[in-house]
Parts: C-alpha cells; sequence; structure tokens
C-alpha cells in the first residue's frame, strides 16, 4: 500500500514488554470523530481526562488517561491523541487495533471514515513530522533519539542540551554571520571596478577570520559532544607481560581477563566500557606487541594494531621494574619506532609505567613523574606525546591519576555541563565548512581575487552547515536518520 507523509498515523509509544502503564499515539488532522469513538466524548484541549477506552460494542477495553492536543500546539505539530492504559502487551495490541479499527468505520453524523488512512507508523515517524512542521530542526530530533539511547548521566543531559536548543543555537550564530558575509561578496559582483575597495572597506577578510575563528570553537565543541555521545576508545597496548589485562581489570573492577606471569597469554582483543565521573569509555585490551613464531599469537598481534589504529587514546604500557634492563629498552625502542610508522593519524598518548610497586622508590601518582632513567621516548609526528604516568594494577597506586587523565582525553568534562550530544556526521558537516571557508580565504588573499569563486565556497560552506540542522536534506538522510528511532516515536 502506497504511503504518504499526510496519512495519519498509530503505534504503541512505549517500549515492549510488561509495565505499569503503556501508551497508544495517533497523529494527524482531524482526529476528533475518533477521540469520541474511542472515549465516548469529545475531549477538553490538553487536559488529561480519565475514562474507559471503548469497543465497538461499547464495552470498555481498558480505563486509563487520554490526553488530545489540537494542531500545532502537540508534539509532531499535528492533531496527537495519547491513550495511557496499563502496559499488558496484549492490552496494548487491542487497543491498537480498536483505534485502526475505528479510524474505518463510518462516522454516524457524516457516513464517511472517522479518520480515513490512518496506518502503522514507521519507525521515528513522529518525530520526523515533528521536525518537517517545524517543531523542532534536524539536530534536535537527532537528540531525541540520543535522550532516549543515553546510557550515562553525561549523555543524557548533553542530548538534554541539544534538544532544547543549544548546539542549534550555535549553529544558528555560524548561519548568521556567514549569511552576512556571503552578501556582502555578492552584492559586490554587481559592481566589478569597485569591488576590491567595497570589501576592504566592509573588512571582508576580518569578517572571514572571525567567522573561521566561531567555527574552529564550535568544532571543539562538537567533537567533544560526539566523544560524550559515543564514548573514547582507548587502547591499552605494549610489550607482553607488563600488564596490560591487570591494567583493564583494575579499571574494569572486574576480574574480566586472564592474568598470569606468562608473557603473551592475551591472544585476542577484549574490550570492556566504564564509565569516569559519567563519561563513558572504552577500553581495549589487546595482545603484546612483539615479533613471533606463533601463528595464533601472530593473528593476536595484527588485531592489536588494527585497534590501535582506531584508537581515540593509546596507552601505551610500560613495565617500571624492567626500564634500564638492555633487552627490554631494545624492544621499547623498536616499539616506539613502529608506534610512530603505522599510526595513521594524530592519537592522544599516554605513557603509562606500570609494576611501580616493584621499585625501591614510592610510585608517583603525578602526571609530571618522569620515566626510569634510559628508556627510550617516541618522537612523532603522528602521535601527541604526553608527560609520564607511574602506577601499579596490582595495589591500585597511581589509578586515580590515570582516570583523571583519561577524562581530561574526553574533553575535561566531569558533568558535560555546557556540552551538548553531537554525532560523526556532524563533526563532518563541519570539517566541510572549515575546508570552504579556508578555500574562500585563499581567494580573498590572491592579488586578484576571483570573487565569483569566493562567493561559491561561502555557498558550499552554508550548504554543508544546513546539512546538520536539516535546511537542505535529501530524503534518503532522513530516511537514515528516523529509521533508526524506535516505533512510537
Amino acid at each position: 500500500m502506497l504511503t504518504t507523509r499526510r496519512d495519519p498515523i498509530v503505534a504503541i509509544a512505549t517500549a515492549p514488554g510488561r509495565g505499569a502503564v503503556g501508551i497508544v499515539r495517533v497523529s494527524g488532522s482531524g482526529l476528533e470523530p475518533l477521540v469520541r469513538a474511542l472515549c465516548g466524548r469529545p475531549l477538553p484541549a490538553r487536559h488529561a481526562c480519565y475514562g474507559p477506552f471503548l469497543e465497538r460494542d461499547g464495552s470498555a477495553i481498558d480505563h486509563g488517561l487520554a490526553l488530545y492536543f489540537p494542531a500545532p500546539h502537540s508534539y509532531s505539530g499535528e492533531d496527537v491523541l495519547e491513550l495511557q492504559a496499563h502496559g499488558g502487551a496484549v492490552l496494548l495490541q487491542l487497543l491498537l487495533a480498536r483505534c485502526l479499527g475505528a479510524a474505518a468505520e463510518p462516522d454516524p453524523a457524516t457516513g464517511q471514515p472517522r479518520l480515513a488512512g490512518l496506518r502503522l507508523a514507521r519507525p521515528g515517524e513522529f518525530t520526523e513530522r515533528a521536525f518537517l512542521n517545524g517543531k523542532m530542526d534536524l539536530a534536535q530530533a537527532e537528540a531525541v533519539a540520543d535522550l532516549i539511547d543515553a546510557a550515562t548521566e553525561s549523555a543524557a543531559r548533553g542530548a538534554a542540551r541539544s534538544l532544547s536548543g543549544a548546539f542549534s543555537d550555535a549553529l544558528q550564530g555560524l548561519r548568521e554571520r556567514l549569511i552576512g558575509l556571503r552578501t556582502l561578496v555578492e552584492a559586490t559582483l554587481d559592481f566589478p571596478e569597485e569591488e576590491i575597495d567595497f570589501l576592504q572597506q566592509a573588512d571582508a577578510a576580518g569578517q572571514l577570520q572571525r567567522l573561521r575563528q566561531q567555527l574552529a570553537q564550535v568544532q571543539r565543541q562538537t567533537r567533544q559532544g560526539a566523544l560524550l555521545r559515543e564514548g573514547i576508545r582507548v587502547v591499552i597496548a605494549g610489550q607482553p607481560n607488563v600488564g596490560k589485562s591487570s591494567l583493564l581489570n583494575a579499571l574494569a573492577g572486574a576480574e574480566l581477563a586472564i592474568v598470569t606471569p606468562i608473557a603473551g597469554t592475551t591472544r585476542d582483543v577484549l574490550q570492556q566500557s566504564i564509565q569516569i565521573e559519567g563519561v563513558p569509555l572504552h577500553v581495549i585490551d589487546t595482545a603484546g606487541l612483539r615479533a613471533s613464531s606463533d601463528e595464533v599469537e601472530r593473528i593476536g598481534i595484527e588485531r592489536a594494531w588494527a585497534q590501535i589504529a582506531a584508537a581515540d587514546v593509546l596507552l601505551w604500557l610500560r613495565d617500571a621494574s624492567r626500564a634500564g634492563q638492555q633487552a627490554y629498552d631494545l624492544a621499547d625502542a623498536a616499539l616506539a619506532a613502529e608506534l610512530a610508522e603505522r599510526l595513521p593519524a594524530p592519537v592522544a598518548q599516554l605513557q603509562v609505567w606500570n609494576k611501580a610497586d616493584l621499585l625501591d622508590a614510592r610510585p608517583s601518582a603525578q602526571s609530571s613523574a618522569a620515566p626510569p632513567a634510559g628508556s627510550p621516548l617516541p618522537s612523532s609526528s603522528a602521535t601527541t606525546t604526553a608527560p609520564s604516568l607511574h602506577l601499579s594494577a596490582k595495589t591500585g597506586a597511581g589509578l586515580d591519576a590515570l582516570r583523571q587523565r583519561l577524562l581530561e582525553c574526553a574533553g575535561g568534562q566531569s558533568g558535560a555541563e555546557g556540552l551538548y550530544s553531537a554525532r560523526a556526521r556532524h563533526v563532518q558537516a563541519l570539517a566541510q565548512v572549515g575546508l570552504h571557508l579556508q578555500e574562500a580565504e585563499q581567494h580573498l588573499q590572491t592579488p586578484s581575487p576571483r570573487l565569483d569563486l569566493l562567493a561559491e565556497e561561502l555557498r558550499l560552506a552554508q550548504n554543508a552547515l544546513n546539512q546538520i540542522t536539516g535546511q537542505f536534506s535529501a530524503d534518503d538522510l532522513l530516511g537514515q536518520i528516523f529509521g533508526s528511532f524506535c516505533i512510537g516515536k
């Protein structure tokens, strides 16, 4: 059956399973006849009314609360009816079937179906209609799904800020400044003899520079918001038997990985998600990095390198008790060189010296602690080297300093105050905006600027920015976004 976005829709809006309350939601135009059939009377706008939900013969399916929201003052921007019944799965299915049946029945007053074309909603279709009807922009619509899926307090607070418009407001500020600059440049195209002087007098270069600075600030917050939503990937890597599995167990607070004194015990990747002050981190234990003739261990080592390449933070674990031993130091130097060669992109790196409990001196939990003498440090444009940490995964000494450093890598926001939820596509779109603005600045700085090319770069920058909030979005993008929602939302 052909469906359209104008069809009235209905769905169970609460999660499957038993519960105290379950909700059936209807959205469309002209719901009054359906309201009378289901509730036996008209309902006042935006008031919770207790009463029976009626079968066709007038018997009660259940008793509960009914709320009627006339357009445009509703979630979807259309007329909305919510029936709040007891939360049994069979009961809600009966109520859903009754909505569909009552919609198809003729209204005694007109002889026409009460709500022609009522159908089951697709996943996310209620929120999609809220977007299409101007109740929220696309970034806010995505925040609805993020709020539902939030696994931590920080993620929930960030999604709530995005839903309230914090992210959209930041984007709108960029958009207004960009439109102002576009208007200035396009106006000069009508005055070819005076365009350069006109742009200089209007400080077009200064406006563009300030726009790029504002964009950089929004990009930083967006990257942190994306990490807050998705968590950061922390990969523990190092030579065999330096305590990687012990450190994973210590951070997780559980015996997840097998720990033995035998080098090469860990053969495969082991991942555990943890929280540090509400910020999600995905900690990944990997096989020890060394040359090996064992086929199974070689596979584990290649998987370890694959995890390192995809890391947000590389936690390079080293053995403080073996520092200064020639064989260990040579292997460490070789590993440092291989890290410098194989890391494909800038990766935050934490150097952690484990087994500090085996040293004669007391371990330092300060991040400024220097590594033992004779130990190599990597020097690579592919890594961001941080000061070393000393700790003992066995005793727990120094773990708090490590947690604090990992929190800083996630943006330094322990409560996500001021951050908003963001997605990878938002980060990518803002990166495209930055590239177009960079091209625009290059055109403006040439001795004889091509203002038509400058104007085109600014137009492309605005289009990339509009993709985030949905001013210009393809239907397939909308389908991909709203298709990930739950039915009834």
